[in-house]
C-alpha cells in the first residue's frame, strides 16, 4: 500500500512543467529526488499506455499533406536569436534552416512515412557539403567535446528512404555541436520512438529540430566558426484523420544520458519566444492558437505491443 502510494505520488509530481519541477528541486532537493526516483519510470509506463498525462490534440477539417516536408510551412524568422541569415538548402527527404554564421543549421525539417520499406545500412562517414561554401568539415569537430549530432537523424530517414538518402544525412549542413550525453541519450530516444513507434500508431509524421543559442557564440569550436547551441529542441506533429496532435520539448546541452524527454515538455509558444521562430506558420488561427499554446503533460502512447521495446531503448547504449 505504501509503495502504491509513494509511486502514485511521485507520478503526479514528475507531470508538473519544467519550471515548476526546476523550482521546487532547488528548494527542496531530497523530496524531488525521492519523488523523481519513482514518479519518472511509472509515469514514462503509464503515459505509454495512455493512462495518465494529457496531449495536446484538436480537430482540423483539412487532411494531412502526406509525403510532404512541412506540414504547415517551413518555419519564419521573427525575431532574434534566430540568425538573420536563415537560407533552405533542399535535402529532398529533409530540408535545412542553414545559417553561414552559426556554422550549423537554425532548424531542420525531415518527413517520416508510416513504414519502414529499408533496410538501415552500415553508417556512412561524415562528408563536407560541396553546395555550401561555409560547410564545416568533419574534421573541425574532432577533439571538441562534442558529437557531429544529426539533425535529420541517420535511422529515420535510412529506413523510410534508402541508402542515398541515408547518406545526405552524413552532410555536415545536417550537423550541430551535440554533447554525448543529449545525443547518445533522450535525443536519440526520441529519434527512435518517432521513427519506431508513433508511426506505427499515428501514421506518418512531420518533425522539425534545431539548436538554441540565446547569444550566439557564446560557446563555439573549430575556432570560433561553429556555434554551441546551449539546448536543442523538437516540434513533433502527426494527424490521426483529421485530429491534429503536437508536442514540443527543449532538451539542454548538459543533461544525463539516461533523463526522462517527458520532463523537458513546453508549448510552442513558449518555443518561439526561446527561438525566435515562428513554427506551422501555414496552419489557420483557429487551430494553430490552441495547439501551440497548450502544454502538454506526456509524450505520445504508443501501441502496447511496444511498451518494452521502448523501454528497452532507454537501457540501450548507442554506438
Amino acid at each position: 500500500m505504501a509503495l502504491a502510494v509513494y509511486a502514485t505520488a511521485g507520478e503526479w509530481f514528475v507531470h508538473h512543467p519544467r519550471a515548476w519541477l526546476d523550482r521546487y528541486e532547488k528548494n527542496y532537493p531530497a523530496i524531488a529526488a525521492a519523488l523523481e526516483f519513482v514518479g519518472n519510470p511509472v509515469a514514462d509506463l503509464t503515459d505509454s499506455l495512455g493512462l495518465t498525462g494529457t496531449d495536446c490534440v484538436y480537430e482540423y477539417d483539412t487532411p494531412a499533406p502526406s509525403g510532404e516536408v512541412f506540414f504547415a510551412g517551413a518555419p519564419r524568422r521573427n525575431t532574434s536569436p534566430s540568425p538573420g541569415d536563415i537560407r533552405i538548402l533542399d535535402r529532398g527527404e529533409y530540408m535545412v534552416g542553414w545559417s553561414d554564421s552559426l556554422g550549423h543549421p537554425a532548424w531542420v525539417a525531415y518527413h517520416v512515412a508510416k513504414d519502414a520499406k529499408y533496410e538501415a545500412g552500415k553508417r556512412p562517414d561524415f562528408s563536407r557539403d560541396v553546395n555550401v561554401d561555409a560547410s564545416p568539415l568533419p574534421s573541425d569537430y574532432k577533439n571538441s567535446g562534442y558529437d557531429r549530432g544529426h539533425m535529420a537523424p541517420n535511422h529515420a530517414i535510412a529506413t523510410r528512404y534508402g541508402n542515398a538518402a541515408q547518406r545526405r544525412t552524413f552532410l555536415m549542413t545536417n550537423v550541430s555541436p551535440q554533447t554525448a550525453e543529449l545525443n547518445r541519450g533522450p535525443w536519440r530516444n526520441l529519434e527512435h520512438r518517432i521513427a519506431d513507434y508513433w508511426t506505427s500508431r499515428y501514421g506518418e509524421i512531420w518533425v522539425v529540430v534545431g539548436g538554441i543559442s540565446p547569444s550566439p557564440h557564446a560557446k563555439s569550436i573549430a575556432g570560433g566558426r561553429i556555434d554551441v547551441p546551449e539546448s536543442f529542441y523538437m516540434v513533433i506533429v502527426a494527424q490521426e484523420e483529421y485530429d491534429v496532435r503536437a508536442l514540443a520539448v527543449v532538451l539542454p546541452q548538459e543533461i544525463e544520458y539516461d533523463a526522462y524527454p517527458a520532463r523537458y515538455l513546453v508549448s510552442i509558444d513558449d518555443l518561439e519566444e526561446l527561438t525566435g521562430l515562428d513554427f506551422l506558420p501555414d496552419l489557420p488561427e483557429f487551430i494553430s492558437s490552441p495547439l501551440e499554446s497548450q502544454l502538454p503533460t506526456r509524450l505520445w502512447p504508443v501501441r502496447l505491443a511496444d511498451i518494452i521495446p521502448q523501454i528497452a531503448l532507454k537501457y540501450s547504449k548507442a554506438f
